[in-house]
């Protein structure tokens, strides 16, 4: 008998291990949002290069490739905007992203720009942009041969991303 509910006591032990963790609940009823740590910063722009180009191939557009110049005039833009602490299209110098990617000395044109302020992955954020359609444009624009895109995650966890398309 003893051994019963031993047995007993094991099974129902392990089965509470199983249970799923709740999220904790905001004031609307809804999870709270959970922080996205960047842990390899080349995989997340690998990620979303291929994403892109998947999304491109749906769509019936070429696909684009990684461009240092580029990446690093969303580096700079990603940092300067949670130093302004706003998600906008101008640095804190007043310069547009023309006037960024020029800086890098990028030889193309350059076509668009998604922004973008959370903390949630590189791939919801991707999600969020084909949701709209103006940034959706930018990353389906037939004429884009090159992309950069980077990131600034601040230490409470939120994430500063910038995308730029040229050709």
């Amino acid at each position: 008998m003893v051994r019963f509910f031993g047995l007993l006591l094991a099974m129902v032990l392990g089965l509470s291990a199983c249970s799923p963790e709740l999220a904790p609940l905001g004031p609307d009823g809804k999870p709270l949002p959970r922080v996205y740590r960047i842990a390899n910063s080349s995989e997340v722009q690998f990620r979303m290069l291929d994403s892109i180009n998947a999304l491109r191939e749906a769509a019936g557009a070429s696909s684009i490739s990684l461009d240092s110049k580029l990446t690093a005039a969303a580096a700079t833009h990603s940092r300067d905007m949670s130093i302004q602490n706003r998600p906008w299209h101008f640095g804190s110098d007043g310069s547009s992203p023309l006037d960024r990617v020029a800086r890098t000395g990028y030889p193309g044109i350059m076509l668009g720009e998604n922004i973008s302020e959370t903390y949630e992955s590189e791939l919801e954020t991707l999600s969020a942009w084909m949701e709209q359609p103006d940034t959706r444009n930018i990353i389906l624009d037939t004429n884009a041969t090159n992309m950069g895109f980077s990131w600034h995650q601040e230490a409470n966890g939120k994430i500063w991303w910038t995308l730029i398309l040229g050709s």
